[in-house]
Formats: C-alpha cells, sequence, structure tokens
C-alpha cells in the first residue's frame, strides 16, 4: 500500500487524504479472491450461475452453497467471504418475512435491494464494524413485473442488470456477456450459456475442482426460485465441458 493510506486504513469511518475508504477496497479485494458468480437476466426469468471452487475432496457435494432462497420468488447469489453471506442471506430473509407479516403480500425486490444496501452501506460508517466481504446478486420473476436482477457490492451501491459478473474472473465473464442480446434469449438458453462462461473463465491452473451451481427463476418454474432441473442442470454442464474442449482445440491450431 502506498505510503499516502498509512495509518488511514484502521477504521471504515475514516477517509484517506485523497478521498478513499481503504476497508471498502479491501472487502471488494475479498470478494475478487472468490469463485466468479454471474447473473443473466432473459425475457422470461433470470438465471444465476457459480463456480464454487472446491478446496478439499472431503467436503460433502453440497458443503458451502453460494446460492439461496430468500423468498418464495427471490433467489440470491453470494460472492465472497461465505460467512459474512450466510449473514447477509439471514438479514434478506428476516426482511422479506417482516414485509410478508405487514403487508401480507411478498416483498417486490425493488424494495428488499434497497433495504439491504441500505444496511451494507451502514456497515461502512462505524469504526466498530467492517464493511460485508461480500457481494450479492438478487434475482426474481413475477407476472407484474417479469424478470428483475440487481447487485450490491461491499461499499452498498447497488444497480439494476441485465447481465453482471463478480468474483476472481469478472472480467472476462462480463465481456463475455456483453456479446449477448440477453433481452431475446430464454432462460433455457442462459442456463446453457451460464455453464459455458463459468467452465470458460474457471483458471485450472490456479483452482483445479469446482462445482457449478446454478438456479432460476422464470416462467416455466412458477415464478418460484429453485435449482435447474437435472435434466437441465446436465445439459449446461455438458455445454460447459464442450466449450472449453473447442477453446483447447482452436489453442492447439
Amino acid at each position: 500500500m502506498s505510503s499516502i493510506g498509512t495509518g488511514y486504513d484502521l477504521s471504515a469511518s475514516q477517509f484517506s487524504p485523497d478521498g478513499r475508504v481503504f476497508q471498502i477496497e479491501y472487502a471488494a479485494k475479498a470478494v475478487e479472491n472468490s469463485g466468479t458468480v454471474i447473473g443473466l437476466r432473459g425475457k422470461d426469468g433470470v438465471v444465476l450461475a457459480v463456480e464454487k471452487l472446491i478446496t478439499s475432496k472431503l467436503y460433502e457435494p453440497d458443503c458451502g452453497t453460494r446460492i439461496f432462497t430468500i423468498d418464495t420468488s427471490i433467489g440470491m447469489a453470494i460472492s465472497g467471504m461465505i460467512t459474512d453471506g450466510r449473514a447477509v442471506v439471514d438479514i434478506a430473509r428476516q426482511e422479506a418475512a417482516s414485509y410478508r407479516q405487514q403487508n401480507n403480500r411478498p416483498i417486490p425486490l425493488k424494495q428488499l435491494n434497497d433495504r439491504l444496501s441500505s444496511y451494507f452501506h451502514a456497515y461502512t460508517l462505524y469504526s466498530a464494524v467492517r464493511p460485508f466481504g461480500v457481494s450479492v446478486i438478487l434475482a426474481s420473476w413475477s407476472e407484474e413485473k417479469g424478470p428483475e436482477m440487481y447487485m450490491i457490492d461491499p461499499s452498498g451501491v447497488s444497480c439494476g442488470y441485465f447481465g453482471c459478473a463478480v468474483g476472481k474472473a469478472k472480467q472476462t465473464a462480463k465481456t463475455e456477456i456483453e456479446k449477448l442480446k440477453l433481452s431475446d434469449m430464454s432462460v433455457k438458453d442462459l442456463v446453457l450459456t451460464a455453464g459455458k462462461i463459468i467452465y470458460q473463465v474457471h483458471d485450472e491452473l490456479k483452482d483445479k475442482d469446482f462445482k457449478l451451481e446454478l438456479s432460476w427463476v422464470c416462467q416455466d418454474s412458477n415464478g418460484i426460485h429453485k435449482t435447474v432441473p437435472a435434466e437441465v442442470y446436465a445439459a449446461a454442464n455438458r455445454a460447459g465441458q464442450e466449450a472449453v474442449d473447442e477453446d483447447d482445440s482452436d489453442n492447439e491450431i
């Protein structure tokens, strides 16, 4: 770290002379050390895909999942520190349950996004706490509003997206997502595309083992956020492996 930041990185409530809050930057770095997470919003739903890195062969297959259901029609994917992510999931579920109890209907995704981003921001204002080392992608689909997707970063900044990526290979994943015409794609196309992108951005030299996690919330799932069916998951895995094999053969030529 440069000398200009010396002594200014001890508290999240302190600015450096050049207007930076180093604790937020360190939290963003924790997110960049995590596996890649992408969200794709098509014409009839949203797909969440995660590159879940496997650090030990002794783990159970479902250990350390990074995709969660917040409410019936709302899903969340997390990138960064898994424990911070679980804390955020608990907060989101409490907000969704509280809204449902008071208003007798599910919480709109925009409202949940606003509440969560305010919570993230609050953790950048006080010296007694630290920012969350996690970025989250929120996804939903409803008959009234159609597909919706938001991403919140450790600083509390949130935006609506058609396609987004966070984690180790976010830049490469964004480049691939930008090539797509997402508004014309169905969720079944998006699932295959998500599988290809996650496999293509995975770095086999640094991280050998990973598991692809996929979920969707769409018309086909009746507006319920759930993991994709086994046959769809298998097709996405095959598409990803074929894309990697094709890239390898191109490189050999």
